[in-house]
């Protein structure tokens, strides 16, 4: 059995599906993989910020459409790049082991910390979610656009003079990063976006074979909180261009969802949590987003 496997070209992209096929290949040691680059959207437009350029889907809908097509058999993605409903004809396969959920912060030298940074000191990063978190809590900070994938993300510390830049744990610690990371955002001053750190596995619904091969990987953990975060995602309709996240915490008697809604400028901030049992993790996530919206709308009255 021949797997094709899409992805994106960039190095945490090829990086999170050379693991996905390692772990697959420990379980599975008959079947053969095949990695597919494809170019996506996100990654043709460089110059001009993610919510100028479209919506959710920019670094999946070409990978999608090769799926449905059958050119390849699956595709490993970011979970939080992808759309809260998919196309008609795919799914997701099992849920592999989540990577920290949490945002962090890589500084210039001298600083390890945000409360270690200087009045006005400007970070860098494309995120409304994490931009109007991180003034919430430090009003002071100069926020500045910046895109690209990791490592020009770092380089562009020294290149444009910038004091520090936010980016996902995930993809630090999947590239071998790790030494690089000054400090990490507490999930109380940065909600992380929904299914941050998890990866989609996309597959075609009628392809039983390669769904069990996938689902050898399943993690139930990730899934419970991969539902409830994409539960509220779903509830709230959320895009890139409004700051939007979600964080489910397990607990043994249950579980702790906090979602996060705002508008474009950030001048209304909604930041709500509520607890439920983990039989329903979606329908949580969609209760917190209609508590959420009704605060957002009785703030905008």
């Amino acid at each position: 059995m021949k797997i094709i496997v899409g992805t994106r070209g960039s190095k945490l992209a090829v990086t999170q599906t050379n693991w996905v096929i390692d772990k697959l290949k420990e379980k599975n040691p008959s079947v053969e993989f095949e990695v597919k680059i494809i170019k996506t959207k996100g990654d043709i437009i460089q110059n001009v910020s993610l919510d100028k350029i479209g919506d959710k889907g920019l670094f999946v809908k070409e990978i999608e459409q090769q799926l449905i097509d059958g050119d390849i058999d699956m595709a490993v993605h970011s979970m939080k790049d992808m759309p809260s409903s998919l196309p008609h004809g795919l799914k997701f396969a099992g849920i592999p082991k989540r990577e920290d959920p949490r945002d962090v912060l890589i500084l210039k030298e001298g600083y390890s910390s945000i409360e270690d940074l200087p009045q006005g000191a400007t970070i860098g990063t494309g995120s409304k979610r994490r931009k109007h978190q991180l003034l919430k809590h430090r009003p002071d900070l100069n926020i500045v656009p910046i895109r690209g994938n990791v490592d020009t993300r770092i380089r562009k510390i020294k290149d444009e003079n910038l004091d520090g830049i936010v980016l996902a744990a995930s993809g630090i610690l999947r590239v071998g990063l790790e030494d690089k990371i000054s400090c990490y955002l507490p999930t109380d001053i940065v909600v992380p976006a929904p299914a941050q750190g998890a990866l989609a596995i996309e597959i075609r619904e009628d392809n039983y074979q390669v769904e069990v091969v996938v689902n050898s990987l399943r993690d139930e953990l990730t899934e419970l909180q991969v539902s409830a975060e994409r539960g509220f995602l779903d509830g709230v309709n959320g895009s890139c261009h409004i700051p939007m996240g979600a964080y489910c915490e397990v607990k043994e008697d249950g579980i702790k969802l906090t979602g996060l809604f705002g508008d474009e400028e950030g001048k209304r901030l909604i930041i709500k949590s509520i607890e439920g049992d983990k039989d329903s993790p979606r329908e949580l996530g969609k209760e917190l987003a209609k508590l959420v919206l009704k605060e957002y709308e009785k703030y905008e009255g």
